[in-house]
């Protein structure tokens, strides 16, 4: 065994501090030598991905001197990302710990997540996901009726008040709340016309529209254009307003748990920081119940998304809701695991990234026995 790990890395972003890394890279790499073991850093381009002999480089020099790569390149801020999950998947099948595999990343952090986890008590079954039928074809989803967007969505916004999430983007761009003007109004036809007058709230700043149904639709297809397009559709939870609950986890383990309390008025209902909401950060003996619930889950959230390892860093979002009985129960609105960061609160940051190196180290030991 190397004893080596290499950190991916694209060059610039919002995400990089002055000395051109993410803020918490470094950690993990000092992390890593103290433990005796070496770590370094390898920063991608779009140039050099596009360029097959300079990619070629890239793919051998990190085959033939690591254990393993960390991926900590966020979404967006590479084009090539194609390249360079080839890239990814060469060295996995060379042997290399991937944390994660590619398909991993794919796996778990497509929108679409939700719904292979639909017959599970974290998703409610009426979870949809809608795409183009060029897209459904090159990623292997037999295209039918409950994917057409147009078809169902009238259906499904027919029973209740929905939530669209697109499958790219971030902050909350492209997540809606969809609802009709007047609570009574649903249950009373199986589709609604395509004239109804919906009231839209995008999670990303809170601001609301007046639309009207079709109009809106046809606003929307814009999401499920090009690779990766995608909108998932699930029933809105209104106690999402007690606030959203995310756990950190490093591999099988938790971190801290957020408690993300979305800002007060109107139709509110965006847990991230841009749009007003509140957070705190707990122990995960705080929400005990929660965390010993979903770490009973992760065998069957793996052997339903694909039965890969686990994310090295990733993170699970819950939202109250009720059951029959009235007791409270969570369900799961989103997992994220493409670069995850860990920069907030500063103080905790030290402490995880040699959490992180532990995990690194027993990860590659026991893949490399």
């Amino acid at each position: 065994m190397k004893k080596n790990i290499v950190f991916f890395e694209a060059v610039g972003g919002s995400d990089k501090g002055a000395d051109g890394h993410r803020k918490d890279t470094m950690p993990m790499v000092n992390a890593l030598k103290a433990k005796g073991w070496n770590a370094e850093v390898v920063q991608l381009t779009d140039e050099a991905l596009r360029d097959s002999t300079k990619r070629e480089e890239i793919y051998k020099k990190v085959r033939d001197t690591a254990d393993g790569y960390v991926s900590r390149v966020n979404p967006g801020n590479l084009k090539e990302e194609k390249l360079y999950f080839d890239v990814l998947r060469k060295l996995c099948a060379d042997g290399l710990v991937g944390m994660p595999h590619p398909d991993a990343m794919i796996g778990y952090g497509a929108k679409d997540a939700l719904t292979k986890l639909a017959d599970t008590p974290l998703v409610p079954s009426d979870t949809y996901a809608y795409y183009d039928p060029a897209e459904a074809k090159r990623i292997g989803v037999t295209f039918s009726d409950k994917h057409d967007f147009k078809k169902t969505f009238p259906k499904t916004l027919a029973k209740g008040e929905r939530v669209l999430k697109q499958n790219r983007g971030s902050t909350g761009e492209g997540i809606w709340r969809v609802r009709l003007e007047s609570s009574s109004d649903y249950n009373k036809v199986e589709s609604l016309p395509l004239d109804t007058k919906i009231i839209c709230t995008e999670a990303k700043d809170n601001h609301t529209e007046e639309r009207k149904l079709g109009e809106f639709m046809d606003f929307c297809e814009h999401y499920l254009v090009g690779d990766n397009g995608m909108l998932v559709d699930m029933t809105f939870l209104p106690r999402i307003k007690e606030g959203e609950i995310r756990i950190l986890m490093l591999y099988k383990t938790p971190v801290y748990v957020v408690h993300k309390k979305p800002a007060e008025g109107g139709d509110a209902f965006s847990a991230t920081l841009f749009s007003g909401a509140k957070y705190r950060y707990d122990e995960p003996k705080d929400w005990q119940t929660l965390v010993d619930w979903f770490l009973g889950q992760l065998p069957q959230i793996k052997s339903k998304l694909g039965n890969y390892d686990l994310p090295l860093i990733w993170t699970a979002d819950f939202i109250l809701d009720t059951d029959e009985k009235g007791a409270d129960r969570y369900i799961l609105g989103e997992i994220n695991c493409s670069c995850v960061g860990f920069t907030s609160p500063e103080e905790f940051m030290a402490k995880i990234a040699v959490m992180v190196g532990d995990n690194i180290v027993e990860i590659v030991s026991e893949k490399k026995a």
